[in-house]
């Protein structure tokens, strides 16, 4: 026996035991009749004999198999230190039998078999799985599942953002950030044939999220504190990952104050914490906010400010009706057109532009519906008497119409949403009725002989006057244009 060479106890002949074979079934029980197996197919057997250059494995067939020097050094060292006599193994035939009528088995090929079988479970059952980036070029990064190469395209990886405009060395320097990343991974492709498994982290991602977000919807609870990563800014407000399920912070609910864009705010990345307003789960939405989780500011509007109090302001936009200004960090008032100049104007820009800080006027306050009232025509008058405070009626009119419109909310400061009431609302101080413009009107317009003959303006002429010439005179009682006059 070699040095090294570890057996196990060799079988001696039915003879030597004084027993001789009771049927030819038994031998084809103990594989003598068995067809010899083919190149590739992977069989079990038991180890019967380990030398250092070579591994004799039982695999039932007339002679046993072997595993050469060459495929035992392919082999994990810890992994072939553990074999010992007598377990069980998977083998890969490489040659059923070669000149000396023997099988060369591989015991390497055979733990690659074995894991392309559990890549091939994974693939069909459409499972997740976590491993290492092992290595990357610039196409992507690669991983292994046990001795399967796998390979994640660029364009399928979600922890690196590589933009279309870079060369190769700007590509590689970010991939190579990825090395030793654990990354959620999903199999998207296999091909055997071409020993071709392709990996997607993005696929992955989604269908986890999915799986997440279904759990956070049925565990949210309206006015829960949770807490999560800023994920996204857009304009009409900002995302928050609670841990897997994505919810919205509008953006009326990212302060008391107006908030034009999020970034004024928040950004990227950043961790918060957030209220849970709503969890909508047959539509799957989940809607957050950050302002309720601070003191709301107008509970304190009536200590702090008063009617008739003159205060430095600033200019937050411009619209058409007027001007919103900031009178601290979360309150904001409104100034009509109408108060802006005692002088009629076009638009606010004509008097006032964004960022300016002026002194106005408070002229009324209502913490119910969280609006504030702001002058500035009134600011330059030393003393205004009490009577005269208050808005004036085109303010007055607009929120008049808001409600018969059913849009009161949608004048509320902070949201900035007045822009959104319709163009007959929005115009209202443009009605002759209201603005007094009826005077501005000059008689040589021409415009009344427009008017239609049964138009309501022929109903105030007298009796007599729609009765035409008296009998005695043959003159109207009343000139036409005595009553234009009048």
């Amino acid at each position: 026996m070699e040095k090294g060479e570890v057996t196990a106890p060799e079988m001696k002949g039915v003879e030597d035991r004084g027993q001789s074979p009771e049927s030819m079934a038994e031998l084809l029980d103990g594989g003598y009749g068995r067809l010899p197996p083919k190149r590739g197919d992977a069989v079990e057997g038991t180890i019967v004999r380990i030398r250092p250059t070579e591994i004799l494995v039982d695999v039932g067939y007339k002679s046993e198999g072997i595993v050469t020097a060459r495929d035992l050094d392919r082999l994990d060292p810890d992994y072939l230190k553990a074999l010992k006599v007598g377990d069980k193994i998977l083998a890969y035939v490489l040659h059923p039998e070669n000149r000396n009528g023997d099988m060369i088995l591989s015991l390497s090929r055979a733990l690659m078999e074995r894991d392309w079988q559990e890549a091939s479970r994974l693939f069909e059952a459409e499972e997740i799985l976590e491993k290492p980036v092992a290595g990357f070029n610039r196409g992507g990064v690669i991983v292994n599942l046990g001795r399967v190469r796998g390979f994640v395209p660029a364009s399928q990886i979600a922890s690196a953002r590589l933009g279309r405009g870079m060369d190769d060395a700007e590509r590689e320097a970010i991939l190579s950030q990825l090395v030793g990343r654990q990354l959620k991974l999903k199999i998207i492709e296999m091909d055997r044939r071409r020993n071709r498994l392709i990996l997607s982290e993005r696929a992955a991602q989604r269908e986890w999220r999915e799986e997440q977000k279904a759990r956070l919807l049925t565990e949210l609870r309206q006015g829960e504190v949770r807490h999560g990563v800023v994920s996204s800014l857009c304009d009409f407000g900002a995302f928050v990952d609670l841990g897997g399920a994505d919810g919205l912070v509008h953006l009326s609910e990212l302060a008391w104050r107006r908030v034009r864009h999020p970034r004024e705010v928040l950004s990227l990345g950043q961790e918060v914490d957030v209220y849970v307003l709503g969890v909508d789960r047959e539509r799957r939405r989940i809607a957050l906010s950050l302002k309720r989780l601070e003191k709301e500011p107008w509970s304190q509007v009536e200590q702090e400010y008063e009617v008739g109090q003159l205060i430095t302001c600033t200019v937050t936009k411009l619209t058409d009706f007027g001007a919103f200004a900031r009178l601290d960090e979360d309150i904001e008032g409104l100034v009509h057109i109408s108060e802006l100049s005692d002088e009629r104007i076009e638009h606010p820009s004509e008097v006032l532009e964004e960022g300016q800080e002026v002194t106005l006027r408070i002229i009324r306050i209502d913490v119910s519906r969280q609006r504030i009232g702001l002058s500035l025509r009134r600011a330059q008058e030393e003393q205004v008497p009490e009577h005269d405070l208050g808005e004036s009626e085109e303010t007055q009119e607009i929120e008049d119409l808001s409600e018969e419109t059913g849009e009161v909310e949608d004048l509320s400061v902070e949201t900035g949403e007045v822009e959104d009431l319709p163009v007959e609302t929005r115009e209202v101080e443009d009605l002759p009725v209201d603005t007094g413009e009826v005077e501005d009107l000059p008689v040589e317009t021409g415009e009344l002989d427009d008017l239609p003959v049964e138009t309501e303006e022929l109903d105030d002429l007298s009796e007599e006057d729609e009765a035409g010439p008296t009998a005695d005179t043959g003159k109207p009682s009343e000139d036409v244009s005595t009553l234009v006059g009048d």
